[in-house]
């Protein structure tokens, strides 16, 4: 069985999903509009979800001339988030540090909660090493192999997004993990579109990467907008998915890149309620009866009932028998060795036969 351990937790291929609230730099528009500072918001955000049942949160890290050029342009849909470059984007949210973060590690150690980070750049990369037990590579780094071998040469566990690549990129990628000794890989299926329309979910992909990367842990990262059920990650765990990771806010009104299609603490949570069901009505894999069966099998099945009067010494002929509940008696499967025996004392009609009256 395919496992990794992370802190104290253990992400194995037949357990419950590992789960992460992608706060990333959500926190600044919650600081907005509850007025309160970046870092409270953050806090906040970290108790909501670990309340709500999240395994780790995580964060982006990053500086916005470190990620991208001045003249990046928008990929994103600009009727929910309305600035015209990645860099300009990235300047609005980049303003935390490695005080920061060591707070917000704090905190989440105190909420019982894993903190994590996707670094975007080297200098980032060094100082939440001691913050954190996974590195998270972005899909937009998937390609960026001297940046995944640094991280790899860390020796913690690679979680690895997947989107918008081909197999080949993502093979390129899991060869340059593994070439630094580092085997603990969870590849993620991801769609690099904000939002992700359902039909483009190709929740499918899950069982691919499964077949062609079957020495690494497979995981999704959701990008489509919450449905009402929380359907489409608990159909991801349901294909094979051992971790789940979906953006995280407060508000799913506010206006930004990923309040709109991220879960709120209320969708968190009838996502961990359909995993704690799931794994109730999943059960035991080999078929046996239960212990809750044990009295049905007894009342509910048949035994050899006599359709007639039958007097001690007379022999039981198939028209002297038939087949009625409860099954306390001969059963029916074993007519056989009933048919052409003799009564050794007087059976009733309606009466259950039973080896000591033939």
């Amino acid at each position: 069985m395919k496992s990794i351990q992370i802190a104290n937790t253990i992400i194995a291929d037949s357990s419950k999903p590992f789960i992460i609230a992608e706060i990333g730099v959500n926190y600044y528009d919650i600081a907005d509009k509850l007025d309160i500072s970046p870092l409270k918001a953050a806090k906040l955000m970290v108790k909501k979800a670990a309340n709500a049942g999240a395994d780790a949160v995580k964060f982006q890290t990053y500086k916005a001339e470190k990620l991208a050029s001045k003249n990046s342009p928008a990929y994103w849909d600009q009727n929910e988030e309305i600035t015209d470059s990645q860099y300009a984007l990235f300047s609005k949210f980049d303003k935390f540090g490695q005080t920061e973060y060591k707070e917000l590690a704090d905190y989440c150690n105190s909420h019982g909660v894993i903190f994590l980070s996707t670094p975007f750049d080297f200098e980032s990369a060094d100082y939440l090493d001691e913050l954190m037990p996974i590195y998270k590579i972005s899909s937009s780094d998937i390609t960026n192999l001297p940046f995944i071998e640094y991280l790899a040469k860390k020796r913690k566990t690679i979680f690895l997004s997947t989107g918008a690549s081909t197999l080949g990129e993502i093979e390129a990628a899991v060869n340059t993990v593994l070439k630094t000794g580092n085997k603990d890989i969870c590849l993620m299926h991801c769609v690099l579109d904000y939002p992700t329309n359902y039909e483009d979910a190709n929740l499918n992909m899950i069982k691919h990467l499964e077949v062609v990367f079957p020495n690494c842990l497979i995981g999704y990262s959701d990008h489509t907008r919450p449905d009402d059920a929380m359907l489409t990650v608990t159909t991801a765990y349901l294909y094979g998915a051992n971790v789940i990771e979906k953006h995280f806010t407060l508000d799913k009104e506010l206006a930004g890149n990923d309040h709109y299609h991220a879960m709120d603490p209320t969708d968190l949570e009838k996502f961990t309620h359909n995993i704690n069901l799931l794994q109730k009505i999943n059960g035991q894999y080999y078929k046996q009866p239960l212990e809750c069966e044990q009295e049905s099998r007894k009342q509910a099945r048949r035994s050899i009932v006599a359709t007639v009067n039958m007097e001690k010494g007379e022999f039981i002929t198939r028209n002297k028998v038939t087949f009625k509940r409860p099954g306390t008696g001969i059963s029916p499967a074993d007519l056989d060795k009933v048919i052409g025996r003799k009564v050794t004392e007087k059976i009733e009609k309606d009466s259950i036969l039973t080896y000591e009256k033939i």
